[in-house]
């Protein structure tokens, strides 16, 4: 009895963890969610600046997040590390792989990502497309990026992640200071239950973004200027 509920405790943490891994898996995609009242979304995790909400969707049965947090950067710093796609695996949890596609303009990308989950779920990939535009008058800029399942053939043994969509919303509040507002929608696909993905979703986000901050820190991304944004107070 013991051997088979220690059994059923290590495929219930896998799934655990694969939920954490699927909420983060496609932390750079956006696609433009309909903005909504500050009291639709649920404060569910808090670490020091950062702050996690979820909420649920009509038509859904997995739960969106919304990611919250200040930075000490500038615009074209926080947009060049979501911009560098090969390097992803560096921050965003769980990514297996990161692959430029096409590069269409300095402000706009194809891309393919695998993600890694624990056995015995198969892993899921994704195609994106992102866009970054960026408002002349408040200089907000908001990275879109939707799908494109079908771009690149599916894999045997990985689970194509089909419907995802966010948008990354980076406001300048200072001189190299930003806030961000990350928000994603997601279905994983699969056999990850939706009560498991539900109860879970906020953990993998929480290790990305703090991954990401110490990321925006690296030399590469010092001193970065992109042309085709304006900064705060320029």
């Amino acid at each position: 009895m013991i051997p088979r509920l220690t059994s059923c405790f290590s495929i219930a943490s896998r799934f655990i963890r694969a939920a954490s891994l699927i909420a983060i898996a496609v932390l750079l995609l956006a696609a433009g969610i309909t903005a909504h009242a500050q009291s639709d979304w649920e404060l569910r995790t808090e670490k020091k600046a950062l702050k996690v909400y979820t909420r649920t969707f009509p038509g859904s049965k997995f739960k969106a997040i919304k990611v919250e947090l200040e930075l000490d950067a500038t615009l074209s710093q926080l947009v060049a590390v979501i911009l560098d796609v090969k390097t992803a695996t560096e921050w965003v949890y769980a990514a297996k792989s990161a692959v430029l596609i096409k590069q269409v303009s300095p402000a706009e990308l194809y891309y393919y990502s695998e993600v890694r989950l624990p056995w015995p779920l198969s892993n899921r990939d994704f195609i994106a497309r992102l866009i970054v535009s960026q408002d002349p008058y408040t200089r907000v800029v908001t990275i879109d990026g939707p799908t494109v399942p079908d771009l690149v053939p599916e894999k045997k043994d990985i689970v194509r992640v089909k419907q995802s969509e966010g948008r990354w919303i980076i406001t300048p509040v200072a001189k190299n200071h930003i806030r961000v507002e990350y928000t994603l929608r997601t279905d994983p696909g699969g056999d990850i239950p939706a009560w498991l993905f539900n109860l879970f979703v906020t953990r993998g986000p929480v290790e990305s973004f703090e991954n990401l901050q110490q990321q925006l820190k690296k030399p590469v991304y010092s001193n970065v200027k992109l042309p085709f944004i304006v900064e705060y107070l320029e």
